[in-house]
């Protein structure tokens, strides 16, 4: 068995190898000035289990995958496994108007192409694990992101929405805590009120959880509502941090006492390494 790490993903690939007793293979990789990936594979892979692990953001970093997976094919892995800990992409998961793609096929189909088996972190929707022409697992990465909403003795759970309740209640169950989600009410053109449907916030420490955070603008809303009812601390919870547009100066600006994701997305709230949960679906 041989874990390849491809740029998105180092942190991740390095921790996963350590799990799983593996070795990690060193790869080769540049840009050229005019964008074009290379990458290489020094090492021989014949009669080797390959594990791949890129995630496939930016758009560099799909084409990464892609070499990498040709490159072990090429170096005679017999068994290719590619593990996307953020499987971008997956918002286009059906048409919504004529002349689209859904574009989550589209990449399913190239990862496909050399895999035999897919692994990815808390896809945006369950589903898309169905477009894939080889065995596809999904994991979660929320019990390794409440153990660490834990150490913050987190009383309530919120979801940003109605629709990313599974999510939260998940959370909660794993915290032994309470959940619910956040309602929105338009005051006027400009203003918004967001609230716990039911549950009341006054005095509590509140972690909202969702799959990705990327401008944190909703957020960042719902931080100053809740700390003006009276939340004690509010914190902000993801698996996938885009953090895009100085998101995480965003949060803290708005009250966020902490902002915590997973490493499926390098960045400074990263402090969740997700291995742990790849490798129990790699065993």
């Amino acid at each position: 068995m041989k874990v390849l790490g491809g740029s998105a993903s180092q942190r991740t690939a390095k921790e996963l190898a350590g799990i799983l007793g593996a070795d990690l293979v060193p790869v080769e990789r540049k840009l050229f000035p005019d964008g074009e990936v290379y990458v290489r594979v020094p090492e021989a892979l014949r009669g080797e289990h390959a594990i791949i692990v890129q995630s496939t953001l930016p758009a560099s970093g799909l084409v990464e995958a892609l070499f990498l997976e040709e490159a072990a094919h090429d170096q005679g892995a017999s068994e290719i496994t590619m593990v996307v800990p953020y499987y971008s992409y997956s918002r286009q998961d059906q048409i919504f108007q004529p002349g689209e793609i859904v574009s989550a096929r589209a990449v399913a189909d190239l990862l496909s192409a050399k895999a035999d088996r897919v692994v990815t972190v808390d896809l945006h929707k369950e589903h898309i694990l169905g477009f894939f022409g080889v065995e596809a697992h999904g994991v979660s990465a929320v019990p390794l992101l409440s153990k660490e909403l834990a150490r913050h003795k987190v009383d309530t759970v919120l979801a940003p929405d109605k629709g990313a309740l599974d999510r939260a209640e998940f959370a909660a169950k794993c915290l032994g805590a309470d959940f619910d989600f956040l309602e929105k009410t338009r005051l006027s053109g400009t203003e918004v009120s967001m609230k716990a449907k039911r549950l009341d916030v006054r005095g509590k420490t509140v972690a909202i959880v969702d799959d990705i955070i990327s401008t944190g603008g909703t957020i960042a809303t719902a931080t100053r509502e809740l700390k003006a009812q009276g939340a004690a601390r509010v914190l902000a919870a993801c698996t996938h941090g885009l953090f895009l547009d100085g998101a995480i100066d965003r949060l803290r600006a708005a009250g966020c006492d902490a902002v915590i994701a997973t490493d499926t997305l390098e960045n400074p709230a990263a402090v969740v390494g997700c291995a742990p949960v790849i490798a129990d679906a790699l065993a």
